[in-house]
């Protein structure tokens, strides 16, 4: 049986650790080394060494566990438990000196998740929770926001770089949601803007075309702060970060609708 607390405290160690080379890499950071891995979807140098020591560090954690790493590092087959990382997620926000970015950590069974941990470079903040737990920014519990009008609500957008695919239901979640909302963000980094939402610092993200990478640590640490997530159809496909739903939960239902409509 997995001590998850004591696991997570390591996780959570590491992340951070990891988001100082990042900082630092970041001073000195040299645009010539970055690599177009599809159209307007970059990997740089610093993304591939992330993920060569997070990786190489987990797997001392549980040598047994597989990997399913945005690089490609470490490998997944029939192991009962795999990561999932993400050691540079908002990749082009890196790049142009932007935030937000952060090291995304995940720990799964074959059925569920059971460790989440999201450093946020920029704003030195770590989030973590673990199954059963609560969720955790820097020490601090948190919970996800009360709002359930829409005209109050704060919500981040994301536009994947599968722009042809989506494209039309962006052009409709804009049409149905600016002037509605209460504001719209587009950020970039969808595991940290997941852990806002469970800050109460939004009070949804909507985006399709990730890797399971990109959601699942945010996700866990959401639903433990009282969220709720579903693919576009209410759904639990969105393990797979294909179609990706986050809230508050209350206003849930009234995005879902929104979402749907796109589909039609």
């Amino acid at each position: 049986m997995l001590d998850l607390e004591k696991i997570t405290e390591k996780v959570r160690q590491l992340a951070i650790e990891t988001g100082a080379f990042l900082r630092e890499e970041r001073i000195n950071f040299n645009k010539d080394r970055v690599e177009e891995k599809n159209s307007h979807d970059y990997v740089s140098y610093v993304d591939k060494e992330s993920e060569r020591r997070v990786v190489a560090r987990l797997s001392e954690l549980i040598p047994e566990a597989g990997f399913i790493a945005e690089e490609g590092s470490g490998s997944h087959g029939e192991e009962e438990y795999f990561w999932l990382v993400d050691p540079l997620d908002g990749t082009t926000n890196y790049i142009h000196n932007n935030a937000p970015y952060c090291v995304s950590i995940a720990l799964r069974s074959k059925t569920e998740l059971l460790i989440g941990v999201v450093y946020e470079v920029c704003r030195d903040e770590c989030f973590w929770a673990w199954k059963g737990s609560k969720a955790y920014l820097n020490g601090n519990e948190i919970h996800v926001s009360d709002v359930e009008v829409m005209d109050s609500a704060f919500i981040a957008l994301g536009f994947p770089y599968n722009s042809k695919e989506y494209k039309p239901m962006a052009l409709h979640i804009i049409q149905e949601l600016y002037g509605k909302a209460g504001g719209l963000r587009l950020q970039g980094a969808a595991a940290a803007e997941i852990c806002y939402i469970a800050a109460g610092r939004f009070e949804a993200r909507i985006e399709a075309f990730l890797g399971p990478w990109d959601i699942a640590a945010g996700t866990l640490i959401l639903m433990q702060a009282g969220g709720k997530v579903t693919d576009f159809d209410g759904g639990d496909t969105f393990y797979s970060g294909h179609q990706v739903l986050a809230t508050n939960g209350k206003l849930h239902n009234q995005l879902l609708e929104v979402v749907r409509m796109g589909k039609e």
